[in-house]
């Protein structure tokens, strides 16, 4: 697999079946890919070797350039509400100008959920952010496409960079609201489904979304035997590069009053 070249043929479409079935043969399961190309893919597959890192429910492909930070969840606070404890729940990817967060969750045995999900999602849009929506085919299948307003507060201004701030038209900073596109794309593969949400320049640039589609298309997901409901995200571990990247970051801030690894969590600032 080539990071950042443009392709040029269409990749066969992922999916499920719709209907459930208390069981699976060999005959009725869910025909695997056959291009080199053809991920993201399944544990199960005869998938490309390249490197990865593990994140236990899933690998992710890693190339020069790239950036992985891990999302934790708080699960456990203090008395102050302070998360003391905390899950994986997400993994971010970032390219220059742009951030693709990968979720999986477990699927039924022998049905989607994207497009329910995708209908779910357009629905939050428009009643609970009051932004607008389009939907269209993508190299995945069908994907959603919205636009949210962001706010401009003073705190949010002041935490960005001065060159990023400076790209802002005045107009944007006067009325304390910015259109922010966001990209949801999903892929069904059997008993899970992993959600890409794309933000940044890869909406519109090329070359930086072209990276991001190699990211995605390299994933393997370990799905594992155990019963889950539907929805249930998928268990993730954080690697051991991530773990002595931590513990270098934890050194570094040691006698720091402020520490908080909930703020970012661990991180891998770029892979060579």
């Amino acid at each position: 697999m080539a990071f950042g070249r443009r392709r040029q043929a269409e990749e066969p479409e992922k999916g499920t079946e719709a209907q459930a079935e208390p069981a699976e043969t060999a005959e009725e399961a869910p025909a695997k890919a056959e291009s080199p190309e053809g991920g993201p893919w399944d544990s199960e597959d005869s998938f490309p070797e390249m490197q990865r890192l593990d994140f236990g429910a899933m690998q992710v492909p890693v190339a020069p350039g790239l950036g992985f930070q891990v999302n934790i969840e708080p699960t456990q606070v203090d008395a102050e509400g302070n998360p003391t404890d905390g899950r994986p729940v997400a993994v971010l990817v970032q390219y220059e100008e742009s951030a693709m967060q990968l979720q999986v969750f477990a699927a039924p045995k022998r049905s989607g959920i994207w497009d329910e999900v995708r209908r779910e999602t357009a629905r939050d849009i428009q009643e609970e952010a009051k932004g607008q929506i389009q939907e269209g085919e993508g190299p995945f299948g069908p994907e959603l496409l919205a636009m949210v307003p962001a706010a401009l507060t003073e705190e949010v201004l002041a935490e960005m960079p001065q060159e990023v701030r400076e790209q802002i038209p005045a107009e944007f900073i006067e009325q304390g609201w910015a259109p922010q596109i966001i990209r949801f794309l999903g892929v069904d593969g059997p008993r899970w489904f992993l959600q890409a949400v794309v933000q940044g320049a890869a909406i519109e640039d090329e070359e930086q979304w072209q990276m991001l589609e190699d990211v995605l298309r390299g994933v393997v997901v370990h799905r594992g035997d155990a019963p889950m409901p539907p929805r249930d995200l998928l268990e993730l571990r954080i690697p051991k590069e991530f773990s002595e990247a931590g513990q270098e970051d934890a050194e570094a801030a040691e006698g720091e009053e402020n520490f908080n690894p909930f703020e970012r969590g661990p991180e891998i600032t770029e892979v060579r």
